[in-house]
């Protein structure tokens, strides 16, 4: 996820002071990894350098003065540009799940009982997951359906994986 195309995106509903460009990143993208902080003041430092953010306002007050960020024309345009660029789809062609069960074969290692455990994580995420879907309003249960989706597509891997390790044994041994 670009951070700094999020926060410029967020900034086109209108000005706003850092921490509440953090709390509405993290109420719309941050339940499982919230931004701290400095990612957000350092994304907007580089931001403003960048010429995509302005200073709108500034406030003093008893402690430090706090910045109110706006969008600039080109900031605006970078978002347009960035949503129009089609996310390159990731096929995972070397994942660390099968680099393990190689790993495990050539060691000699039951690969199966890695196979069996990682189904079993995948399996708990999936009702987590589930169960956030089940709380969760209309945005929540988009994200939750992507990563259920996913798991999913894990879990057939690791069956055929697991139903195929007889030949793949035999393969890494040569």
């Amino acid at each position: 996820m670009s951070i700094g195309h999020t926060l410029l995106g967020l900034l086109e509903t209108g000005p706003r002071h850092g921490y509440d460009l953090k709390r509405a990143f993290d109420d719309r993208f941050g339940h499982d990894r919230p931004l701290h902080y400095g990612q957000v003041y350092s994304t907007m430092s580089r931001l403003l350098k960048n010429g995509l953010v302005e200073v709108d306002s500034v406030e003093s007050g008893d402690g430090p003065e706090r910045k109110r960020y706006a969008v600039t024309d080109a900031g605006v345009t970078d978002v347009r540009e960035w949503l129009e660029k089609p996310e390159k789809p990731e096929p995972y062609l070397q994942s660390t799940l099968y680099t393990k069960v190689v790993i495990a074969l050539l060691t000699g290692r039951d690969a199966a009982v890695l196979l069996d455990t990682q189904r079993a994580e995948h399996l708990r995420w999936m009702r987590d997951l589930t169960e956030r879907k089940r709380r969760g309003d209309l945005a929540d249960q988009l994200i939750c359906d992507h990563a259920l989706f996913h798991l999913d597509a894990d879990i057939r891997w690791l069956e055929l994986t697991a139903a195929r390790l007889g030949r793949l044994a035999e393969e890494v041994r040569k």
